[in-house]
């Protein structure tokens, strides 16, 4: 045992300062649990002096004398992950303040937590900051390839000039940006009011930074031609003109100055050896600047390690802080090494905070497709500068099977959360990721979804969502040099049913290989509520089949903020979910509220006859309804053909309820009836019971209040809504049964209500038979 801890049973400590963790903090974490990973990721939140540093013991539970089996001291941050593996058993933890000057603990130990490590765990340690700096070259490049890496590539592209496909990288990646003048410094906007058509453009000609200035450098450097490299010096020297505190700021336009940084951190990494010293220090000071001003928010202002969900700045550690900082660092560099070991730390301990062990991301699809993007790219370079690789944690070797399940190849509009590709399937981009992660796990499955997804966007390269963001062919590049291809495996195999826990989505996937069989059905009742790009939609369901959406999150994500995404998209009136006395859930600007106005799986369960899932979404709508006292859907899915929902509503008075559903196609309205179809699927849906009185049925097409201009083009979409009577107890049953219209489907059902329960009884044409038991209440 250290001296600094056998002190603390000598002396009294000061007390130390354990904030409660709240809805948008970290959570202390192993807090009573069993942990996924080995060893653990150790979480607490920092003291009022957030420059204090800590001591943080471990002890066997088992332990008779209970003396500390590991102690770690001098930890900078208030997230630490061992650099070793633990042995399978029950543990205890705490930490306390260190003082670095005196050797010792600085105050009292914080309350102590339980954690279990079981078996059969791989373990994935993240070595000392130390070690890291001893393993890390010196040399330059550093970024992708390291100095030895690339004399290698370089020697084999004399003997084969298509090595790794550099032949189709020269073509499209380098070439257009030999003789292209270099783009000029972006103006503010007018009168520097943000204009969404000029910041687009702002942050695409920041991209072409980036492939002007690494493309240039990489093919430069590889093929020892100097009329490359020297084109590459110019554009780079240019950009390191700009002003680092004008348009292209992270204050001013984050996503333009993210690019920019990068494009800096790539120039002056390849471009090194080719720089003289003034040049060199031209270039550092202003992507130093950059970096400072970027390192300074996202750790300082917006405090990620306290407060994880800021979109912008957790991806700031990938896409610019990973790059740069690794460009940057050498012995002298304690500034920029303190940000390097932060973003490392935070990638293999806190990270994502939008998912856990299921691989679930929040968000939803699209914005799992960003996260991950630059998330791969910095997992790219961090193993090749330390030789440690973060996709082996349990959320990486997982994640994939999200937008498997979530949005399968050929699904446009049955996904939940903002999404930029306007109802396209599934972007070149997310195609790629799924690559990344298969070469990463060996999964065969992700290869075929990436292989899907590229024979269905041929020619979307050039498109805003992909150009503005990644170029293809240096990743095409990248991938073959890397990584070894996996053969792709067709999704026969794959089970029905996936549950993600953690986010608390449901997906079903039925004959995804297959498009004119394919059903896709997505439920969703989240912890995470409206935070961020996640929307007011707790109990809600999408639903594809037969090759077409046929239950759409209504509405388009045109921008953030416009009037369509405010007043819409993001509410509850544009999902297939209900509204209570005419109102949703919350699902504005306050991150709390929006957290706060959530909703849990309470279970999910698969027999021989159905899969059952239940959410619970009661906090979501008193977030704008206090007289809610249960709002709950159950939704059954019947011998893998149909859908019974049953919604149970309680209030403290008489209030309506709505059911609403979205399509794209205008409905054929009965009394209790509604029926979709569209090229070549159709849907049809039966209100079979309300405790409350029968519903009254509505259709309109268009969005109400939302800013004609948004929308000029698209199509408007139809809206069904089904009001119920107001009343205090609520039971409504649906019944929503999806069909080719090749072979058009019916089912059947009686009601018996006599006695103490009103059973419903579902009747196919087979003479199968499945019930529904709602208890009456007297």
């Amino acid at each position: 045992m250290s001296t600094s801890v056998q002190s603390l049973s000598a002396a009294k400590q000061p007390i130390l300062d354990q904030p409660k963790a709240g809805t948008l903090t970290v959570k202390y974490r192993p807090d009573a649990e069993t942990v996924y990973e080995n060893p653990p990721r150790f979480v607490w939140l920092p003291t009022l002096d957030e420059g204090s540093r800590y001591v943080l013991k471990v002890t066997e539970s088992s332990s008779v004398n209970a003396e500390p089996l590991f102690i770690y001291e001098d930890l900078r941050r208030n997230f630490f992950t061992p650099d070793h593996a633990y042995a399978p058993g029950e543990y205890s933890w705490a930490y306390a303040v260190w003082d670095p000057d005196q050797g010792a603990a600085a105050s009292a130990w914080s309350e102590s937590r339980r954690f279990t490590v079981p078996v059969d765990l791989n373990p994935v340690p993240l070595p000392s900051g130390t070690t890291r700096a001893n393993a890390a070259p010196q040399s330059h490049p550093r970024l992708w390839l390291n100095q030895d890496k690339a004399r290698a590539f370089a020697a084999a592209l004399k003997d084969n000039p298509d090595q790794c496909g550099f032949r189709n990288f020269y073509e499209r990646s380098v070439k257009p940006w030999i003789d292209r003048p270099i783009i000029a410094e972006p103006a503010p906007y007018p009168n520097n009011k943000r204009v969404a058509s000029l910041w687009r453009q702002m942050y695409i000609d920041c991209q072409e930074v980036i492939y002007a200035i690494r493309h240039l450098a990489i093919a430069g450097r590889l093929l020892e031609d100097e009329e490359l490299l020297v084109r590459a010096k110019e554009w780079l020297l240019a950009v390191a003109d700009w002003d680092v505190l004008g348009p292209t700021s992270r204050a001013y336009n984050d996503e333009a100055a993210f690019r920019v940084a990068s494009a800096l951190a790539w120039g002056y990494d390849w471009l090194y050896g080719c720089l003289d010293a003034q040049e060199r220090m031209i270039v550092r000071s202003a992507l130093l600047a950059r970096t400072r001003e970027i390192a300074d928010h996202v750790i300082g202002h917006a405090r990620i390690h306290i407060f994880p969900y800021d979109s912008h700045a957790v991806r700031a550690l990938s896409a610019v802080l990973t790059p740069c900082c690794i460009a940057l660092l050498d012995d002298e560099d304690e500034e920029i090494r303190e940000w390097l070991d932060y973003t490392v730390e935070y990638l293999f301990s806190i990270y994502s905070p939008w998912g856990a062990e299921d691989g679930g991301w929040a968000e939803g699809p699209h914005y799992w497709t960003t996260g991950m993007a630059y998330l791969l790219e910095a997992a790219g370079l961090i193993r090749n500068y330390y030789g440690i690789d973060v996709l082996q944690r349990t959320f990486f070797q997982a994640t994939g099977s999200f937008p498997l399940y979530t949005k399968a190849p050929g699904v446009r509009r049955t996904c939940f959360g903002d999404d930029s590709t306007m109802g396209d399937p599934p972007s070149l981009k997310t195609g790629y990721n799924m690559r990344q992660f298969a070469g990463a796990t060996g999964n065969g499955h992700y290869q075929w979804y990436f292989e899907q997804v590229r024979r269905d966007d041929p020619g979307t390269e050039d498109l805003f969502y992909n150009y503005g963001w990644w170029d293809f062919a240096f990743e095409d590049l990248q991938y073959a040099h890397d990584l070894t291809a996996v053969e792709a495996r067709p999704p026969t195999d794959l089970p029905l049913l996936h549950v993600f826990d953690d986010i608390g989505w449901v997906a079903l996937q039925k004959d995804m290989s297959d498009p004119t069989r394919h059903l896709q059905f997505v439920f969703k009742s989240s912890p995470y509520g409206s935070l961020s790009h996640s929307h007011g939609d707790q109990n809600a369901f999408l639903l594809r089949a037969f090759g077409e959406d046929l239950a759409i999150q209504g509405g388009y994500y045109v921008a953030f903020n416009s009037s369509m995404h405010r007043l819409w998209r993001r509410q509850t009136r544009s999902k297939n979910a209900i509204l209570i006395g005419g109102r949703g859930q919350y699902a504005e600007r306050d991150k709390a509220l929006g957290k706060a106005a959530s909703g849990r799986l309470l279970a999910v369960k698969q027999d021989a006859t159905s899969i059952f899932m239940s959410g619970d979404a009661t906090a979501a709508y008193q977030s704008l309804n206090p007289g809610v006292k249960l709002a709950q859907r159950d939704v059954h899915f019947v011998r893998e053909r149909y859908f019974v929902i049953v919604d149970r509503v309680s209030l403290d008075e008489p209030e309506p309820i709505t059911f609403l559903f979205h399509t794209e196609n205008e409905m054929e309205i009965g009394g209790q009836t509604f029926r979709v179809t569209g090229k070549q699927a159709g849907l049809y849906g039966h209100f079979v019971f309300s405790s409350a009185g029968k519903p009254v049925l509505r259709q309109h097409q268009g969005f109400p209040d939302v800013d004609p201009a948004e929308i000029e083009g698209l199509p408007l979409q139809w809206h069904l809504a089904a009001e119920v009577p107001a009343a205090r107890q609520h039971n409504l049953v649906s019944l929503l049964v999806p069909y080719a219209l090749s072979e058009p489907s019916r089912v059947l059902h009686f009601i018996d209500d006599q006695g103490f329960s009103t059973d419903l009884y579902f009747v196919d044409e087979n003479d199968q038979e499945f019930s529904v038991v709602l208890p009456k209440q007297f």
